[in-house]
């Protein structure tokens, strides 16, 4: 589990294609400050595993899975990426619950400066269209991010000039290509008002009090 908000950007050290994986050497400095072999660590928004730790870098593979659903097989040596170490119980959430496995590729069509600001906006295919909504979560290459407008097929955010500075999102340009996670949140309700409106059974004994918008409304989530 992430929050989406970036430590620090690593450095593509090296990358080893396999016949049906991939190894990346990333270096890196806070996100090893107490890294071990077997923890997590966000890559561009993907939770990867900490193969090896090399002097300031780690390993990790990339399954062909992860490879056809994200970004991480077009990256290239001294490339940047976005870096997040797994969430501990006791820190601050500073952006929103992240799991790190990416929905979908996502391609930034309009970009917009306003001062030293930014407005960027996203194409997104309709199975993700329905998590997304105006001023709620959505994660690009492992950042944590506040949805500012949605059309029919794309959505907007804004950059804040530290997002920019701290993040590869300040580089990226119209075709550029990134990581989508939509909010978890949204996930697991779309799954509980299925299952309570009969579009799925349950496996195990139903709850006394169906979940659904009326029930939603009775308890205070929503007016």
């Amino acid at each position: 589990m992430f929050t989406g908000i970036v430590e620090e950007l690593g450095i593509i050290r090296s990358i080893q294609h396999k016949s049906q994986d991939t190894t990346l050497e990333i270096q890196a400095s806070e996100v090893l400050t107490d890294a071990k072999v077997g923890d997590s660590i966000a890559v561009d928004g993907a939770c990867l595993t900490i193969r090896s730790l090399i002097p300031e870098a780690f390993a990790a593979d990339i399954s062909a899975e992860t490879l056809r659903r994200t970004t991480l097989g077009e990256r290239k040596v001294g490339e940047h990426v976005n870096l997040e170490r797994s969430l501990r119980l006791s820190d601050r959430l500073g952006g929103h619950l992240v799991l790190g496995h990416v929905d979908e590729v996502a391609t930034i069509w309009a970009w917009k400066d306003e001062g030293d600001a930014s407005l960027m906006r996203v194409t997104i295919s309709d199975n993700t269209r329905r998590y997304i909504t105006y001023k709620g979560s959505v994660t690009i290459d492992g950042i944590s991010l506040t949805v500012s407008d949605v059309s029919a097929d794309s959505f907007e955010v804004a950059l804040i000039p530290h997002t920019k500075e701290v993040t590869t999102l300040g580089t990226k340009r119209n075709g550029a290509r990134v990581n989508l996670e939509v909010d978890l949140i949204a996930r697991y309700l779309e799954t509980l008002l299925k299952n309570s409106e009969g579009e799925t059974a349950w496996t195990e004994q139903p709850p006394s009090e169906t979940l659904n918008l009326s029930f939603l409304s009775k308890h205070g989530y929503i007016e």
